[in-house]
């Protein structure tokens, strides 16, 4: 390990480990959590909570200007970390990671489509809400499958793209119109966009799949109530690919990481 920086890997999940593994490739000498008072860097889960990872334990022990990594931070984890006086950086923060990461959503949500839905997608109707990074990446895969695509965005920007990709698109103000023509929506919105006025109007027996960060983007009680099948499909990247949403993890690390060491 001499002469090589070192990571200690924190957490022991399949995406943990896919990023240890990339990290040892990229020429990290990786380590565990036993070994967190040598290492110069420590990787911690996404998301990071103090009630799964001992991180004033963990931080209390890091040696002198160590930097710790993790992703999703909450506001205890940064005063832990301060309190424990070692910098802590948010690599999910990082504008190519939420890219990335929007690629085995987008797989993960056509697993749940196909596996729900009793139709194929070919020759079907899917309204998508949002159209940020995980909209961008599964409306033309939806499309590539022969679904019609609509596309309900509040930016004009986000609907011209959509348009420019081949996919339609509304006014998200104009959901509750638009709805009747749909028995299939994906939610990207982290806000209620998916009222119960909108879920009504939606027709008989329809499936919302919510992509959204918690709370969501549903009224999931109305839905029930509707008899609506609504979904919160959470953290699809770590459950559907671990493998690469580690690799995605390690590459945007090892970017933050030469960014510091070249300015150092």
């Amino acid at each position: 390990m001499e002469g090589r920086k070192q990571v200690a890997v924190i957490g022991g999940d399949a995406r943990q480990a896919a990023a240890g593994r990339a990290l040892a490739r990229a020429g990290y000498a990786v380590c565990g959590a036993e070994q967190v008072a040598l290492a110069d860097y420590i990787l911690l889960p996404l998301p990071l909570d103090e009630t799964r990872t001992p991180l004033a334990e963990l931080l209390r022990a890091a040696k002198p200007g160590a930097l710790a990594l993790g992703g999703r931070l909450s506001a205890q984890a940064k005063q832990i970390a301060q309190e424990a006086g070692v910098e802590l950086v948010d690599y999910f923060a990082r504008e190519e990671l939420t890219i990335w990461n929007a690629i085995p959503t987008a797989e993960g949500c056509l697993a749940i489509l196909l596996r729900q839905r009793k139709r194929t997608l070919w020759g079907s109707g899917v309204l998508v809400t949002g159209f940020g990074p995980v909209g961008q990446a599964l409306g033309p895969r939806l499309a590539a499958l022969g679904a019609d695509v609509t596309v309900a965005a509040r930016r004009p920007a986000q609907r011209a793209l959509a348009e420019s990709l081949g996919l339609r698109s509304v006014p998200l103000a104009a959901l509750a119109g638009v709805a009747p023509a749909f028995d299939t929506v994906v939610n990207t919105i982290p806000a209620v966009v998916l009222t119960e006025p909108v879920l009504a109007a939606l027709r008989p027996g329809s499936l919302i799949v919510d992509l959204a960060s918690r709370p969501g983007g549903t009224d999931f009680a109305a839905a029930r109530r509707l008899g609506l099948t609504a979904l919160h499909a959470l953290s699809l990247p770590a459950a559907c690919a671990p493998e690469t949403a580690g690799e995605f993890v390690a590459q945007t690390v090892c970017e933050i990481l030469r960014e510091r060491e070249g300015s150092a």
